[in-house]
């Protein structure tokens, strides 16, 4: 799991956000098991270890359920893909996140209710947004520009941590490197998680 010998005895508590998933995956795929459940088993993984976690999971023999927003790696993973379709269905496709697109009914457009049935439209300040503004298309357009530059600046870090004589510094100089590297995965989690509910909405 890419960990170097003198590496393998440092301290847990020094570790990188990445190299303590990393550490978390090698217990787990080093125990006997049938069946693993992975929540988003790529974060905060360089592409090395991203390239080795893809290689074990596919010479898996067991069971293996994730739930992952990497849809390249859902692509060169899994098998089968469970998507929640609305009002409690779950629909299993074969293959993984493009598969589904290919494979997936066009929507269906929404039936007219009976006049009597029609419920009065809640106020434009409750009402959930289905549409996507302009400054929100133009957001969503740089945004991944925006998570290229933040992996690449946590790659970089990762790299900073792992030379040698990085953790013969001074305790400072080490606590503001690590203090940059959780402020950087955070911003990239948020700007995932900010492309996804944008992506959701339909374009005005």
């Amino acid at each position: 799991f890419l960990f170097s010998p003198q590496r393998s005895r440092t301290p847990v508590y020094v570790l990188s956000g990445g190299e303590k998933n990393r550490l978390m995956l090698a217990k787990l795929l080093t125990r006997p098991a049938n069946v693993l459940v992975l929540d988003e088993p790529t974060n905060d993984l360089d592409v090395e270890t991203l390239e080795l976690l893809e290689e074990v999971l596919l010479d898996y023999a067991g069971t293996l359920l994730l739930v992952s927003h990497d849809r390249t790696f859902l692509n060169q993973v899994v098998t089968r893909s469970l998507v929640f379709e609305g009002e409690g269905r779950v629909t299993a496709y074969a293959g993984g996140y493009d598969d589904w697109l290919r494979q997936r009914p066009p929507t269906a457009p929404a039936e007219v209710a009976p006049r009597s049935a029609v419920k009065t439209t809640p106020p434009p300040s409750t009402a959930k947004r289905s549409r996507r503004t302009f400054t929100e298309s133009h957001e969503l357009a740089g945004l991944p520009a925006k998570i290229e530059a933040l992996e690449a600046e946590q790659r970089a870090l990762y790299d900073t941590m792992s030379t040698a004589g990085f953790y013969q510094q001074s305790k400072q100089s080490i606590a503001e490197v690590s203090a940059r590297l959780d402020v950087v995965e955070a911003a990239i989690a948020a700007a995932y998680e900010r492309w996804e509910f944008l992506e959701a909405l339909e374009p005005e």
